[in-house]
Formats: structure tokens, C-alpha cells, sequence
């Protein structure tokens, strides 16, 4: 989808928690009220409440961002837009992203609908079943691992570009992240000795086995970054709802790397209840092998997120021994 310039005032938020909001991020409509709502490490976020053109009123959820935008911000509306289109009821539907075209800097925004959600893990069984579900109805339009525009984990660019080969995929984001997890925290030889061998002995032999031997691993999409933060019950329905994707094919057990960190609260009924929906990619006996090295991804993105955070590195270089 072509990059949206909307005519947007500036976006500042002022004493009363609401701030100025041109018609035309949504085009149609009257705005009745911009308030600042949530939270994100990267970007600002908001809640929109507007009358239609119908007379009907409608909640959106708005976030904008300056460095980096462009990028982020199309990567997630393109990320929601493919998850909602498997599991509308999962997924809040996204509308546009695009820029404002009066504000200085330059800023990027992404706009979907506001769901109002209660901060509670999701029970296993619904979660699970609606997960399960885009992972197995899924179709990558390549039928190779990638996805199809750039994107981020938070504000950490994801390369994205198409490979038939899923260790040849992961090595390559693997790669990516802890070269700028060096640039961010500085170099230890140690440490990246310890790498090379992760790249060089470990995910070759973990991973080069689930397409041997003429299996054939099916690109799955997953949300990408699928913690507590980014889950919730919608209260309107009771039902599990996310947000915040950074999607891409994938192998489907990928999604469930960042459930094996230790700082996670998605736990063994969340892991027994998917795999009762989809059973471990054959090398059975490997399987939480795989677990155990898809976390090293999701570790590098939170030292490059919080830089010089106390024990972080060490922990890590620990998970690689």
C-alpha cells in the first residue's frame, strides 16, 4: 500500500491529556476527541473518538512515531492488515498509515480500530486455538520464509527479503540483530567468539534438519513479537485479542521462542495447549532444542532496546553456552 500523506496538524499533547487533530487522518468524519491513551517504547500513542458522516460514532487508535516512521509504521499496518485478515476477531483492524504531511519532523503514523481491552493474559484454549489457526491457514504469497515489505521489532529494522531456506532465513535475522546489539553495547571478544560458534555448529544442526530427509516446512505467518504486553481480552467479547506485530513466514514454533524467556508469563499450559492444535516440526527429539535457540533473537532486541542494562549481556552470553 502506497505511503498515505495526510494534511495533519502538529500532534502535541497538552495539559488536559488531549491534543489538535486535523480531519484529515480520518477522512469523512468529525473528530469529537484526541486524547492521549497506552504506551509504547518507541512511539506516541492515542485514542480518537469521531462521528462518521452516517452519524454513527467510532473509536480509532492512532500512533505516530518521527525516527525511523516510514518504516515501522508501514511494517505493522501491513502486518495487522495480513494477521486481521485471517483472524478478524483476534486482530484490531488496521485502516491506514502514512504521513502527516504539515509536521516537523517528519512523522508517521498507523491507525486501526480502538478496542477497549483489559491487560490480562489470555486463557490458553481461545488464545491458543486462534494462533494455531493463522499459523495453519497461512499461505506465504512465495512459498519461501520472509515477508513482503520491511519491518521492525520495536524500532529494530527486520530483514525481510524472501529465502526457501529457514536457516539460511533465521541465521540471516539472527545475524542483523547482534551486529546491532555490538554497534549499540560495544564489543566483547568472548562474546562474539561465543556467537560465531551459534551460527557456525548450533543452528545448522537445529534447524537444517526440519527440511531434510524431504520434509517440507510450510512459511507460517507469525505476529513476531507475541508476549503479555501485546495480548489482551477484548472486554466487549471476552475474547483474546493482539497488536503491536512485527509478522513475517516463519516457522510456526519461532512464535513460541519468546514464551521460553524466563521475564515472560505465557507458560507450559499455553505451550501444551498449542501443541495439542499443532505437534513439534519433525526432528521430534529437537523441538525444544529450537525452543531454547529461537529466544536469542528476542534477547539481542531487548539489549539493543534498553542498552547498558545491568547483567543483560552476561545473562545472554550465559544462554549461549
Amino acid at each position: 500500500m502506497a505511503e498515505n500523506q495526510s494534511s495533519v496538524r502538529e500532534v502535541i499533547s497538552d495539559i488536559d491529556r488531549s491534543f489538535p487533530l486535523d480531519e484529515g487522518v480520518i477522512e469523512d468524519s468529525r473528530v469529537l476527541e484526541a486524547c492521549s491513551f497506552g504506551k509504547s517504547s518507541w512511539a506516541r500513542t492515542a485514542r480518537i473518538k469521531v462521528q462518521l458522516s452516517d452519524g454513527s460514532l467510532k473509536q480509532y487508535f492512532l500512533k505516530w512515531t518521527t525516527e525511523g516512521g516510514k518504516v515501522m509504521m508501514e511494517g505493522e499496518f501491513n502486518s495487522m492488515t495480513e494477521l486481521h485478515r485471517l483472524s478478524p476477531s483476534f486482530v484490531p483492524k488496521p485502516h491506514a498509515w502514512g504521513r502527516f504531511r504539515l509536521s516537523n519532523p517528519v512523522t508517521h503514523f498507523f491507525l486501526c480500530d480502538f478496542i477497549d481491552m483489559e491487560n490480562k493474559i489470555p486463557e490458553p484454549r481461545p488464545f491458543c486455538a486462534r494462533l494455531a489457526e493463522i499459523h495453519l491457514t497461512s499461505q506465504s504469497p512465495t512459498g519461501q520464509f520472509g515477508f513482503t515489505v520491511p519491518n521492525c521489532h520495536g524500532k529494530i529494522l527486520q530483514p525481510n527479503d524472501w529465502h526457501p531456506s529457514w536457516t539460511s532465513y533465521f541465521t540471516r535475522l539472527l545475524v542483523s540483530f547482534f551486529a546491532k546489539e555490538i554497534e549499540t553495547n560495544g564489543p566483547w571478544l568472548e562474546y562474539e567468539q561465543a556467537f560465531k560458534v551459534v551460527v557456525r555448529t548450533v543452528i545448522p544442526q537445529l534447524l537444517d534438519p526440519v527440511q531434510a530427509k524431504g520434509r517440507v516446512l510450510k512459511p507460517s505467518l507469525v505476529h513476531g513479537d507475541l508476549w503479555e504486553e501485546n495480548a489482551a481480552i477484548n472486554q466487549s467479547t471476552g475474547e483474546p485479542v493482539v497488536f503491536d506485530a512485527s509478522a513475517f513466514y516463519a516457522h510456526n514454533e519461532y512464535e513460541l521462542g519468546t514464551w521460553r524467556r524466563e521475564l515472560i508469563k505465557f507458560g507450559v499450559s499455553h505451550f501444551n495447549e498449542y501443541f495439542s492444535k499443532i505437534h513439534p516440526s519433525p526432528p521430534v527429539e529437537q523441538w525444544d532444542d529450537r525452543i531454547r535457540l529461537y529466544p536469542l533473537k528476542f534477547n539481542l532486541a531487548r539489549m539493543i532496546g534498553w542498552p547498558k542494562a545491568p547483567f543483560m549481556r552476561e545473562e545472554y552470553v550465559f544462554s549461549l553456552a
